[in-house]
This record gives C-alpha cells, sequence and structure tokens, in this order.
C-alpha cells in the first residue's frame, strides 16, 4: 500500500524510497531507469511484462507534473498481451494503484520528480 507520495519521494509498506520505483506484489525495485529518461518504452517495462503471475494491470506514473511521455504503442503492446494499462501522473497514480491493488494483480511503475 502506498502511505505517501510527494515530488521525489514515496512511501510504500513503510518503506520510504527516493527514486523511481516498480511496485511489485511481492517487492519493491527501486532501481528503475528508463532508456530515454521521460520517455517510457516498451524495453523499460522489460520486469514488468517477465513478471510471473503475469500483471492484470499496469499503472504507470508520469512524473509529479505528468512529463514523462508514453507512446501509444506501449499502450498497444500492453493491450495486445490482454494487459490492461493505466497511464496518470504519479499523484493520481497512487490512488489508481492502491484502490486496484486489493482486488487484481497490478504491477506499478512511477517517475517520482518532473
Amino acid at each position: 500500500m502506498i502511505e505517501f507520495y510527494d515530488f521525489g519521494e514515496i512511501t510504500i509498506d513503510g518503506n520510504r524510497y527516493t527514486s523511481d520505483v516498480i511496485i511489485f506484489p511481492e517487492h519493491v525495485d527501486d532501481r528503475w531507469w528508463r532508456k530515454e529518461g521521460h520517455r517510457l518504452s516498451i524495453e523499460d517495462l522489460k520486469t514488468v511484462l517477465q513478471a510471473q503471475p503475469k500483471p492484470e494491470v499496469v499503472v504507470v506514473g508520469t512524473g509529479y507534473n505528468g512529463f514523462m511521455k508514453v507512446p501509444d504503442g506501449v499502450k498497444e503492446f500492453l493491450k495486445s498481451k490482454n494487459i490492461e494499462f493505466v497511464v496518470e501522473n504519479t499523484r493520481e497514480a497512487c490512488k489508481t494503484y492502491n484502490r486496484l491493488a486489493s482486488t487484481k494483480r497490478v504491477v506499478a511503475a512511477f517517475h517520482l520528480t518532473c
């Protein structure tokens, strides 16, 4: 459960992180870095796509102000894999993650700044 988010920091299950994260149901990866920084690619979601069991939903937080771009090709690729895909600024994405995580297998990838 995400307890707190503000520019550059997030608290998940009592643990504070200050770098971009991928939240899996079993653990948090705080070493997430994108190939192009502020543009999401399918390659950036490699660990998400390899997760077993696969996620039902992937929630992407595009930053505090929503500056990270998500190309249509990424959305279409996840849809082709029968994975629901939600893209919101990170403030809203945190709320969405908390709402969905109790009923679905959700993985979230959050950019914490910008």
